[in-house]
């Protein structure tokens, strides 16, 4: 007798590429499936290691991560990853393309929308493949007709259901994501948060990148890593899990509220010492920099780290670079420079003894 499948608890997503269908009945059919097949591997790249893909359906990805593989920065950095690896591939095929058949020209109508919700489901095997089942993943695909979009006047957005913003501790207000509730047939009244990505996206195009190349650092090194640079990111980024391999720091505080991104202030604490840092540029799954300012130096010296992915490798790879700039890091530099490096070493090290050794399920 088989054995029954048991109920599991996690992240559900599904991924819905925005005016398929439109598209679909305006264009040339060989093409425009051409066209969906490119922007599908796009989006299933960027859900995975993090979520699970269940299966691909149609214009849609539905995906799920089991409780405890995600955390809340996690699940909103791969979202906006999603969005924004799924507009530049949409920018470079129009861009890249001469052709004048309506599959072409009709490419920069076409968006992505989320819809995130936890809850539980129950994974059987049906004629040979994993099927997710449950009232949750109903829930999640009925989603999908929500009216969010034409209600706020977007085409690119993430829906969260408010149980899921609860389970994770996101606060919604704090992040500017806006109060959305829709009516489901046979479902009732589903309480939701909505974020828009078009301004994200917007966003995202304008600002300037804050990074240390080999030829600005004072020191870099590169480690291989023995899992994906999604996992290794968590680790480097989580303030918990940094507590695990960074044994001199004994503690966060994070100043700013709401998510972790470009802009956020922490205090690291050392003991009695307080020492902050300054998210200074955050690409998720590629580099993120810091700042520490200098606090008995001149104003504006600061010591700054880059820590660079790179998945394109076989390992892939961890580039650590460190820099700074003004009188105060110079003479810091000359006189603590060496005793420093061996710390950051000495860390990288323990993160990496601690990622070998992480469970494999």
């Amino acid at each position: 007798m088989q054995r029954l499948a048991s109920t599991e608890s996690g992240c559900l997503l599904v991924a819905d590429i925005t005016g398929y269908t439109a598209y679909l009945q305006a264009t040339e059919l060989e093409h425009a499936e051409d066209v969906l097949a490119d922007l599908l591997e796009t989006l299933v790249s960027t859900l995975a290691p993090t979520f699970t893909l269940s299966k691909l359906e149609g214009d849609a990805a539905f995906s799920y991560a089991p409780e405890g593989r995600v955390s809340p920065s996690l699940i909103l950095d791969t979202v906006e990853v999603g969005y924004f690896a799924f507009r530049r591939r949409l920018r470079d095929i129009d861009h890249a393309t001469s052709c004048d058949c309506n599959a072409c020209v009709l490419i920069p109508s076409l968006d992505l929308k989320y819809f995130v919700h936890h809850g539980q489901y129950v994974a059987r095997q049906i004629a040979g493949t994993e099927e997710l089942t449950g009232s949750d993943v109903v829930l999640v695909h009925r989603l999908m007709k929500s009216h969010a979009g034409s209600a706020l006047g977007i085409t690119g957005y993430a829906l969260y259901t408010a149980t899921t913003l609860e389970t994770f501790g996101i606060d919604p207000q704090i992040l500017g994501f806006s109060e959305f509730t829709e009516q489901l047939d046979d479902i009732g009244t589903v309480d939701s948060y909505v974020e828009d990505l078009t301004t994200r996206w917007a966003f995202e195009k304008e600002r300037n990148r804050v990074y240390l190349t080999d030829t600005d650092a004072h020191w870099s090194k590169t480690w291989e890593l023995p899992v994906s640079v999604e996992i290794a990111w968590d680790y480097v980024t989580d303030p918990e899990k940094r507590l695990q391999w960074s044994p001199g720091i004994t503690g966060f505080d994070q100043q700013t509220p709401g998510r972790v991104t470009t802009g956020s202030v922490n205090h690291c604490m050392h003991g009695n010492e307080v020492i902050v840092e300054h998210i200074a540029d955050w690409r998720p799954f590629s580099y993120l920099t810091k700042d520490y300012p200098m606090g008995e130096a001149e104003q504006g010296d600061f010591m700054r780290f880059t820590y660079d992915f790179e998945d394109r490798s076989d390992p892939p790879t961890m580039t650590l670079r460190i820099g700074g700039a003004g009188a105060g890091f110079d003479a810091w530099w000359a006189e603590a420079g060496e005793d420093q490096l061996k710390v950051v070493d000495e860390n990288a090290r323990l993160l990496l003894d601690l990622l070998e050794n992480l469970p494999t399920s």
